[in-house]
């Protein structure tokens, strides 16, 4: 008598054990997928077979495409098993292989990688020798079947073994090759020269950069923003840039880039037109606009901006924020196996659900006219502004207004009960680091305290489940964290605790980052050469410790560390911070200087090298003190560090403790390494800053 339990699963691999939503996944595919660890590294060293590595993430479309076409194929799954020892790898919870192996497509092919991402590497080595992305079951768009591709491969590795050790030394050498050795002077114009190779690239009709698909690109428009709202260093400001920005901020907004009903942003538009995304949000994404519409609303007043700015931030709190308080990853493009269908419409869902006045309002609104606009339906962009509709329908604007916003409840509460996307839970520490800025920075500028608590959680999640020992980790998800932190963990929690102190003073987040940045220097820096690596010193050992310096869809961990070891060296008076972030800025210049707009990040840190940002300091009790605060608020600050203590903060770490409150309130106005006198008048306080603001 058979006494084991039924399974629904013909097929379970080793990945059930994994915590990652991507991975387990695959967890009943065919194929004997193995997590990235020493056992399977050494199933393939014992058994002489090459490495099929694969890596992708939950919300990747074409990774669930391939998977269901192949991996959940048995005959490909049966020869994969035979000929490979094969190997899953969430690129967002390991994003040291992902950038080694993206690099290395590029490499063997010439071209841009992607996910899914397919290499074939060698036992012993790891060295990749075959590179591809997204292949078919059969042969189509010109490609061949993913059967045929397993197939050059392994005759490849049978007839070529002799060749492979020589293939490996020449890989090895290209790697090091890309790191730079030789230090360079600062280029005093590098944010004109981005900011003109931005300019070359702009849509000037949709805004954006460049053709379909298109992309957000948050660090190019943070460029624009700079240049062309501040007046620094006798430069003055480029009106051109900062439209770009706005222009490319409004048309995002508006678009269907932007979930018109419960806000956030999608990941990226598959037409230039900003109409039809790709319908997975990305934490990563959301935390950068977010920061960015704040930016743009301060900038130049348009209350758009706050608009977007809150609804992203209500959406972060309703849905990606656990209750542990730490932000969740993504939310998948696919729902009931369709992209979008959570997102759109027919026009018959809508007149059932909406008066009469509310759909002919809507349909203005969103042009709901001629051809639907997304495989049948209607994903909802605007197509009016709310005067233009009000006129059309020959109503007041403010009922427009009124209108127009019941019938979006009517439509989100109605959306709200179709199956939700997938979210992926696991939480990263980098991701989480990049909202918390965000947050905080909306929290404070827009007065929302919800905001700014929303932040503090996620960091003291942070610090309760992701600080071990003393460390970083990179990733937690169902109460279990793990793998050792990057670079990106440890800068972008860094900045994050800077900006969460501008919105509200804490001495104990203060020092962790204090700790953090020690570690950065002791674990990540190239003491030699100048700047930091990706992985820790004592980081598993891999293909190739990297330096990233050019951003990707998240600003570079030289630039942000750079910038924000700067800051805490002026913040603090600590030299060892500005030494080390002007050793990585003259290291990178030159390579920053061959294409400045891809390294947005290190051209903002090498701007505030040559210009050092501001710093304020007001001490005096919180509910004085604040009136001094608002007194310079409001306007568009990117160089500006403002820190509000209160006078029985002792013990400050650094030269903090040398910012004495004389009387209720004190302030002290500073910028690198010359500061004003002690300031104990609101009126003196105000000229003095607008001065230094004029002269800046």
């Amino acid at each position: 008598m058979d006494t084991n339990p039924p399974t629904e699963h013909e097929y379970t691999n080793s990945l059930i054990h994994e915590t990652s939503p991507y991975l387990l996944q695959h967890a009943h595919n065919p194929v004997d997928w193995h997590a990235w660890n020493s056992e399977a590294l050494e199933l393939a060293r014992r058994q002489d077979k090459p490495i099929l590595l694969s890596i992708g993430y939950s919300a990747c479309h074409w990774c669930h495409v391939m998977e269901h076409e192949s991996f959940e194929d048995k005959e490909i799954a049966g020869y994969m098993n035979q000929h490979f020892v094969c190997v899953k790898v969430d690129r967002e919870e390991r994003p040291d292989l992902d950038k080694i192996y993206q690099m290395a497509h590029q490499m063997l092919t010439q071209r841009p990688g992607g996910w899914p991402l397919n290499v074939a590497i060698t036992a012993d080595t790891h060295a990749p020798f075959f590179a591809g992305t997204y292949f078919p079951r059969t042969p189509r768009y010109g490609m061949p079947s993913f059967q045929e591709v397993l197939e050059r491969i392994v005759e490849y590795y049978r007839t070529n073994r002799n060749e492979l050790e020589e293939h490996t030394t020449a890989i090895t050498s290209a790697f090091r090759q890309t790191e730079p050795t030789r230090d360079s002077d600062i280029n005093p114009d590098v944010l004109d020269t981005a900011v003109k190779e931005l300019i070359e690239n702009y849509d000037p009709v949709y805004g954006g950069f460049g053709n379909a698909p298109k992309f957000p690109y948050p660090t190019g428009i943070e460029l624009c923003m700079q240049a062309g709202a501040s007046n620094r260093a006798e430069k003055l400001p480029n009106p051109r840039a900062l439209h770009i920005a706005q222009h490319t901020l409004k048309a995002m907004a508006e678009g269907g880039l932007f979930d018109q009903l419960g806000g956030g942003f999608y990941r990226y538009s598959v037409d230039a037109e900003w109409s039809i995304p790709h319908f997975e949000k990305m934490l990563y994404d959301n935390a950068q606009l977010l920061s960015l519409y704040v930016d743009a609303w301060q900038a130049g007043g348009d209350e758009l901006y706050r608009d977007i700015a809150l609804s992203t931030g209500h959406w972060v709190i309703r849905e990606m924020q656990s209750s542990s308080g730490g932000y969740y990853s993504t939310l998948d493009a696919d729902s009931e196996g369709e992209e979008g269908k959570f997102y759109v419409w027919t026009l018959d869902q809508l007149r059932e659900l909406l008066s009469e006045q509310e759909y002919a309002i809507a349909e203005v609104r969103f042009g709901l006219r001629g051809q639907p606009n997304f495989e049948g339906k209607w994903h909802l962009n605007v197509k009016a502004p709310v005067h233009t509709v009000a006129k059309r329908c020959g109503v007041d604007p403010l009922i427009a207004n009124e209108v127009l916003e019941s019938a979006k409840q009517k439509l989100f509460d109605a959306r709200a009960t179709r199956p939700r996307p997938g979210r992926d839970e696991k939480i990263l520490t980098s991701w989480n680091a990049l909202m918390i800025k965000g947050m905080a920075r909306a929290g404070y500028s827009m007065e929302q305290t919800a905001f700014v608590e929303s932040a503090q959680r996620a960091l003291a999640y942070i610090k309760q489940d992701l600080w071990q020992q003393n460390r970083l980790l990179a990733t937690a998800k169902n109460g279990k964290a793990r793998l050792n932190a990057y670079l990106d963990d440890y800068v972008f929690l860094i900045d994050a605790i800077l900006e969460l102190n501008q919105a509200r003073w804490r001495t104990n987040e203060m020092e962790f980052a204090i700790e953090l940045a020690d570690t950065v220097l002791a674990h990540f820096e190239d003491v030699r050469h100048g700047g930091y690596f990706f992985t820790s010193d004592d980081h598993e050992k891999l293909l190739h410790r990297s330096k990233p310096a050019s951003d990707d869809a998240t600003p570079s961990g030289n630039g942000i560390a750079a910038r924000v070891l700067a800051r805490l060296g002026h913040l603090l008076g600590d030299t060892r911070y500005l030494e080390t972030a002007e050793r990585t800025l003259r290291l990178l210049s030159s390579t920053v200087m061959r294409y400045p707009s891809a390294h947005g990040a290190l051209v903002v840190a090498m701007e505030e090298f040559l210009h050092p940002p501001d710093l304020i300091i007001i001490r005096g009790h919180l509910e004085r003190a604040s009136k001094w605060l608002t007194s310079i608020k409001g306007g568009y600050l990117p160089h500006t560090m403002i820190f509000c203590l209160a006078p029985e903060e002792k013990n400050l770490p650094g030269i903090l403790n040398n910012y004495k409150s004389e009387q209720e309130v004190t302030a002290y106005i500073c910028s690198g390494t010359s500061c004003s006198p002690p300031i104990n008048d609101i009126d003196q306080f105000i000229d003095t800053f607008r001065e230094r603001k004029s002269n800046a």
